[in-house]
């Protein structure tokens, strides 16, 4: 039968309450192949099964390109280039037989050293809505059903599963919200519900969340999906709007199907006395210990869906109706899937291509005296703890098994024709797995030593060293600092102090205090660069590729942020014994914190240089109050083109309510070639002349404001005045 949106109600009119049960939960995957989830077919209504695969970073199964991290995505400021590489991760799935891909992540940057900010784009709502939607299309595109995570305010990894942010409505509406609403434009096949709770309510059971706001507020019709046992309370889920279960069934049922070492257990627990716990509850048991222990999963031992849920139907307080429109949500995600674009681009050349270019994108180059881009014949010395070793990602299920890699060294070397030295100088920092038994002393930086003369030695004799470092980041913790792991800054201030001349590239997972930059001539920040990290690095450092990347987070000392407190992160036990993380900073995150707060940064959000040399020529306003769009026109006077991030900012002028001094309201990234000048028009973002009212909505206050055209949120090229007329809600919807 199809699945077309129009046959959806007779096909649930058609289904048994077995059948429909069966949609609602995913299962074990009996037939050949792998998945992280797994909804079945229904082979008497010619449905077929939906197999869904981990990302954003690329597909997690068996091998597959490994795209730099989301958050390098979000340094290019690029939405065409976000559709660029939904396509083409869109097509490898789609290769490997997978109907469903768990990304994009669209969670914003609150918490600076929050374990998971590689795999998200950014601190501003407005920016990572625009390549979240820009992504899901290109997935889309491919016959894929996306999926946007983790929804909402999952903003920390430290307990998880258990914290409940304390956020208002106006930041949960103005801040958090937005990304997914973007989401839901871009028509994604389904949204995922994350760990934590909201205001004291787990997310899957919060209804004015779930139901409220992102089904009948944002129209969302496609399926709210559980993170893996996230489901606390299969009935009270399933009210709120929890759609499908996931993974569906217990740890001891879904583990012997993805590792063979498993099945003797599961062998041996079929014939256990009934009388002594066996494997199972061993097994289970074990899970639920050392998952707890890494942020993970609470539930792991059973299916709520499967007991509490199919218990209320049977008795009543669960209704008929309330069970088909959770199965018409799911065949709604079928309705994503299109198996008719069948794709072999299992590893095509151009993937590769492709993860070079978007690692050059999002190459941020914070500062830079002269030094680069560099010669060809010069002599250098590249350093670093992990410089013979691609960094891929982060820990966690967005880790990647990539066909191929590039180190930074082989980057260079490849890249060089003057000599090349290669010394560690410092033990290798270890890359986590979330999947790992142990992760070891050597995850916050080792204890290990290492003889750094080497090193020294070969700075020297360089005419330049290159140090490559990087920080440690997985899904399950956090960061314990901002402060790079191990020696690596001491590294840095030894290398700095016996070299002629020296350049660093961070590996960062987010911010990263960088204590030792006035001592060098040159710091990049690459992120998580992914399989082409080499590759891409020789590029930059010589100049092949300008650093196409702006900062989308701000840079600062730690103490600095909001969530600088204990009662803001961690968080402090409540009530009930819940670890509470107070919001208390409102719609003041990152860099309209600071802004607010007059409070000095090391690096602003949208910061980052280039090779060329620009020069804003003018700004002007377009029709509307408040105008729809800005043209505004850049010149590059270097005999070199060079890529620019053209920047929008609303300021407020005497606003009704307490607003953020500036707030980002468009963007562009451009080529210009050398000696010439280039036009663009930039839609504005109506929402960032409006603010979020309880009562309300969306509101726009007549009064004035300036648009500013910059280079960072602190470095404001020109500005235009406005008059605002006021307006309701309707009229403040993003186009």
């Amino acid at each position: 039968m199809s699945t077309s949106p129009d046959r959806l109600d007779d096909l649930v009119e058609s289904m048994t309450r077995e059948e429909k049960f069966r949609l609602i939960r995913g299962t074990v995957l009996l037939e050949e192949g792998r998945a992280t989830g797994y909804l079945p077919s229904i082979d008497r209504l010619d449905l077929p099964s939906l197999k869904m695969v981990d990302g954003p970073l690329g597909v997690r199964l068996d091998e597959a390109t490994a795209f730099p991290a989301s958050i390098a995505l979000g340094a290019s400021f690029d939405p065409a280039l976000a559709t660029e590489f939904g396509e083409a991760i869109g097509a490898e799935t789609r290769a490997k037989g997978i109907d469903v891909l768990l990304a994009p992540g669209c969670n914003l940057i609150r918490v600076p050293q929050c374990g998971r900010n590689f795999e998200y784009y950014g601190e501003d709502p407005y920016h990572s809505g625009a390549l979240v939607s820009a992504t899901i299309e290109g997935i889309q595109s491919q016959g894929v059903g996306a999926t946007v995570k983790h929804y909402v305010a999952n903003n920390q990894e430290h307990d998880r599963t258990e914290v409940s942010a304390a956020v208002d409505s106006r930041p949960l509406r103005e801040l958090y919200c937005r990304p997914f609403e973007a989401a839901v434009d871009a028509d994604v096949g389904a949204v995922m519900a994350a760990y934590n709770r909201i205001n004291g309510t787990y997310a899957t059971e919060h209804e004015a969340l779930l139901t409220d706001v992102l089904k009948d507020g944002f129209g969302f019709d496609g399926p709210v999906m559980s993170d893996w046992w996230a489901v606390n309370n299969g009935l009270s889920a399933a009210r709120a709007g929890t759609d499908l279960e996931m993974p569906g069934v217990g740890v001891f049922e879904l583990l012997p199907t993805q590792s063979e070492r498993l099945t003797p257990l599961a062998r041996l627990n079929d014939r256990w006395p009934d009388r002594i716990p066996g494997p199972e509850a061993l097994i289970n048991a074990i899970a639920r210990r050392a998952s707890a222990s890494r942020g993970g999963f609470p539930n792991v031992s059973e299916s709520k869906f499967a007991g509490e849920l199919e218990d209320a139907i049977e008795t009543g307080s669960f209704a008929e109706g309330e069970l088909d429109a959770m199965v018409r949500r799911v065949l709604t995600l079928h309705t994503r899937v299109d198996r008719s674009k069948e794709s072999d681009q299992i590893h095509p050349e151009e993937h590769d291509v492709l993860a070079r270019t978007m690692a050059t994108r999002g190459t941020v180059l914070l500062e830079n005296d002269g030094v680069l881009p560099l010669t060809a014949d010069t002599d250098l010395a590249v350093i670093g703890p992990n410089v013979t070793t691609a960094k891929i990602g982060g820990g966690g299920s967005s880790e990647v098994n990539p066909f191929n890699t590039v180190s930074p060294a082989a980057g260079i070397r490849n890249r060089a024709s003057g000599s090349v030295t290669v010394a560690q100088g410092h033990p290798p920092i270890d890359d986590p797995s979330i999947f790992s038994i142990d992760i070891g002393s050597r995850f916050f930086g080792g204890t290990e030593s290492a003889d750094i003369r080497p090193a020294i030695d070969a700075a020297r004799a360089a005419d330049v060293a290159i140090v490559v470092v990087q920080d440690i980041a997985t899904e399950g913790r956090d960061r314990q600092s901002l402060a790079l792991p191990g020696d690596q800054n001491q590294l840095i201030q030894t290398i700095a102090a016996n070299a002629d001349r020296t350049v660093v590239v961070v590996q960062a997972s987010g911010p990263v205090e960088l204590p030792w930059i006035e001592s060098v001539n040159a710091t990049l920040c690459s992120w998580y660069p992914g399989q082409e990290a080499g590759s891409a690095l020789g590029k930059v450092l010589f100049g092949d590729a300008d650093p196409g990347g702006r900062l989308p987070v701000t840079f600062a000392s730690e103490g600095t942020y909001p969530t600088g407190g204990q009662t803001s992160y961690p968080g402090v036990i409540g009530n009930e014994n819940v670890p509470v993380a107070q919001y208390d900073e409102g719609v003041f995150i990152g860099y309209r914190w600071f802004d607010d707060r007059e409070r000095s940064v090391q690096f602003p959000f949208g910061h980052g240089l280039s090779y060329a040399q620009f020069e804003y020529q003018s700004l002007s306003l377009g029709d509307g109050t408040p105008p729809e769009s800005a043209t505004v026109t850049v010149s590059n006077s270097a005999d070199r083109s060079g890529r620019e991030v053209i920047q929008l900012y609303v300021e407020p002028e005497a606003p009704a309510v307490d607003r953020p001094p500036r707030e980002l309201a468009g963007f562009t990234s451009v080529e210009i070639p050398a000696n010439s000048e280039h036009t663009c028009t930039i839609d504005l973002d109506p929402r960032a002349f409006a603010y979020y009212d309880d009562e309300n909505g969306w509101t726009i206050d007549e009064g004035t404001a300036t648009v500013a055209v910059a280079r960072s949120s602190r470095n404001t090229q020109l500005r235009a005045e406005t008059a605002i007329q006021a307006d309701d809600s309707e009229d403040a919807e993003p186009r």
